[in-house]
């Protein structure tokens, strides 16, 4: 230990990620044995060049995206700042609120940027060769055959797998890039967003992309793969700095705060995998197969890294703890046992990536077969029910990402309100009313029935993006979930970054001035609606899950945005004066009356290939539907405008109130001074007059 410790950091990187890889291809290697994967296909097999290169290949494409993720989420979240130097904060004048410190990255925390700087450029490489292997293994073409440059160039953009590898790896670039040029921790904080984001895509072209309950198999993917990136990560990074972070009990402090960390991330890639695996298998009869035994495999090793991360938890961190002002023979101890125990945490996750690699590229036993259903070939389910007044209650289907958003969303908020009571401090009954509606609308509105049939009626899709622009934002921001995080959540004063000062960061950062700019949010919030419906925007968001999950993403945080602007109390932008809020949302309540009208009298159908094509055999012709939902445009969508208009108007009069409320009591503290100097003013004026008038 000792003698690793004392290598220097890029030496000790390598040594950490051969050991994960080594570790993963050995375990992907008698995977795909096992399962017969890396057998040679009798019709369009593309060499054994491409039945093993693919799978080492996202070996090495897996470890560097965990290592490039877990190093910047721990240096954004968990490493402080080092002794460079601290820009002093500067205040808010409409807010009152101080900006978050804005340091300088030095020590430790540069050092795991750069080095993931190193590995993001691993990881975009590594993806390079995922992307033409993939292509390889589609067309059955050996990589070095001729004229196989000529076909992937060809077919790059056109086929969704390899569209998807190529943004992947664009954005890796970007990652690396910024990663290494990276001084302060704004950066990072971007770095790591994005770097997280870079996966998603890999979530849409993994093992999970071609399942039956499609949306839901995504879903379980995307949040499986960022457990893993951040967990996995996050414990090598930790491995690199077991030398360099040993301030007094610093170190105690950053393992503390990984391990809130990997607690999360354990539960994200346990709930997923369960999720995933059960899609995959079809039930418990799949893992007497082949590739069940790989899935037990890895709920094995999700069992072991458990039980490790439970032994951290309270042992191992405790006795760091205790010994940290302890003699240095005691503290080195403790150290050992930890570090000891986490080498063998990293080796376990190694296996665990190699197995997941193998059933990536493994047949699994359920069959995936659209069956001449053209909405299930199209949407990833089959066509629903006819649409009756009681299915608008009754209908559900389970939307994994934003259901969790919702029940992550009330669960913090909720947690924030009782630790204000219970501090005694008093937290508006209305406002968690307010917010808890909106998590169960939000719910409804992705899970019911506007999720359910929002694919295969337009009419039902304008109702869901209706609610979820505008009915959803606002019950949201009637909340003031900001002020209420800022009051409940401790800051940090060993200038690392924790949720309180990224939310800082964020609230004042110059991004969210421009777009919580009353025109902007304005322009933003109506102006999206013709970008969105008259492009190709909209089609996407019908045929792919990434463009249905971006659609209620924008308009759920452009509604935010301009309910911000109108009815708001949190920290933030500058808000206009009343009356200019109340003209914002009658334009814009127009723009949507002009929206509506256009659809209603419209002759041409919205997305023709998709809407068309669904074989429904119920309910309105796809052309009268278009024209129905441009009725719910025009008309449901008008009355949350006219509520926030009621709620402008009644927060103007508070606002009177409240003024002339502090005019009363400044008048009882100065005697009324103001009133006197007005009529001293007043009298001074008289007497001029009557002067002149003597004059005169």
């Amino acid at each position: 230990m000792a003698a690793s410790a004392s290598l220097p950091r890029g030496l000790r990187l390598t040594r950490i990620a051969a050991t994960i890889t080594a570790a993963a291809l050995l375990a992907c290697v008698l995977g795909l044995l096992l399962t017969g994967a890396s057998d040679a296909l009798t019709v369009d097999d593309a060499g054994a060049l491409t039945r093993w290169g693919l799978p080492v290949a996202r070996v090495l494409n897996d470890v560097a995206a965990s290592l490039t993720v877990g190093l910047l989420v721990l240096a954004a979240v968990a490493l402080p700042a080092g002794p460079g130097r601290r820009r002093r904060g500067s205040g808010s004048p409409t807010s009152g609120v101080r900006h978050a410190p804005s340091p300088v990255i030095d020590g430790p925390s540069l050092a795991v940027v750069r080095l993931a700087g190193a590995t993001a450029l691993v990881w975009a490489a590594a993806g390079a060769v995922v992307l033409v292997l993939s292509y390889a293994r589609l067309s059955g073409v050996a990589p070095g055959a001729p004229g196989f440059s000529a076909q992937l160039g060809s077919f790059l953009t056109q086929i969704d797998l390899l569209r998807a590898l190529l943004i992947s790896s664009l954005v890796v670039v970007v990652v690396a890039t910024g990663a290494i040029v990276a001084t302060r921790f704004n950066t990072v904080g971007w770095m790591a967003a994005l770097a997280v984001g870079a996966l998603l895509p890999v979530a849409l072209t993994g093992h999970a992309a071609g399942s039956t309950d499609h949306e839901l198999a995504v879903d379980s993917l995307a949040f499986h793969l960022v457990g893993v990136t951040v967990w996995v990560g996050g414990l090598a990074a930790l491995m690199l700095l077991r030398a360099a972070v040993t301030a007094g009990d610093l170190d105690v402090v950053v393992v503390r705060r990984y391990s809130s960390l990997a607690l999360w991330a354990f539960v994200a890639v346990g709930a997923s995998g369960v999720v995933n695996a059960w899609l995959r298998l079809g039930g418990w009869s799949g893992l007497s197969t082949r590739y069940g035994v790989l899935v037990l495999a890895k709920v094995v090793a999700l069992v072991l890294l458990g039980l490790a991360g439970l032994a951290h938890r309270r042992r191992t961190i405790a006795r760091m703890s205790a010994a940290a002002t302890d003699a240095q023979p005691a503290r080195a101890g403790s150290q050992s046992a930890f570090w000891q125990l986490v080498a063998g945490e990293l080796v376990v996750m190694g296996v665990a990536i190699g197995v997941a690699v193998a059933l990536a590229n493994s047949a699994p036993p359920r069959a995936e077969d659209a069956g001449g259903d053209a909405a299930l070939a199209l949407t990833g389910y089959p066509m629903p029910a006819p649409l009756e007044a009681i299915t608008w209650l009754t209908s559900w289907r389970l939307d994994l990402l934003w259901t969790t958003v919702a029940v992550v969303l009330l669960g913090l908020y909720v947690t924030g309100a009782v630790r204000m009571a219970r501090r005694g401090d008093g937290w508006p009954v209305m406002r968690t009313v307010s917010w808890v509606v909106g998590c169960l609308v939000l719910v409804w509105a992705t899970g019911g029935a506007p999720g359910v049939y929002g694919r295969v009626l337009f009419s039902a899709h304008m109702l869901g993006h209706m609610t979820m622009s505008m009915v959803v934002p606002a019950l949201l921001v009637l909340g003031a979930p900001v002020t209420l995080a800022l009051r409940t959540l401790s800051p940090r004063h060993d200038g690392s970054r924790g949720p309180r000062e990224w939310l800082l960061a964020v609230v004042h950062s110059r991004v969210l001035a421009v777009l919580g700019h009353p025109l902007v949010a304005a322009a933003l919030f109506a102006g999206s609606l013709i970008a969105f419906y008259y492009s190709p925007l909209f089609e996407l968001s019908l045929r792919t899950h990434t463009g249905h999950v971006l659609m209620h993403a924008h308009f759920l945080l452009v509604g935010y945005l301009f309910a911000n602007v109108l009815i708001g109390v949190d920290p933030g932008p500058a808000r206009p004066p009343y009356p200019m809020r109340l003209l914002l949302l009658f334009a814009t309540m127009a723009f949507h009356a002009f929206f509506g009208v256009a659809l209603i009298q419209g002759s041409q159908l919205l997305a023709p290939e998709v809407l068309a094509s669904m074989g429904r055999t119920w309910g309105r012709s796809p052309l009268a539907d278009q024209q129905y939902g441009g009725a719910i445009a025009w008309g449901v969508g008008e009355l949350p405008v006219l509520l926030l208009g009621m709620g402008i108007a009644i927060a103007w009069v508070r606002s009177d109130d409240r003024e002339a409320r502090r005019s009363d009591r400044q008048a009882d503290r100065d005697g009324d001074a103001e009133l006197s100097e007005y009529n001293a003013r007043l009298a001074q004026l008289a007497g001029r007059n009557d002067d002149e008038e003597v004059r005169r």
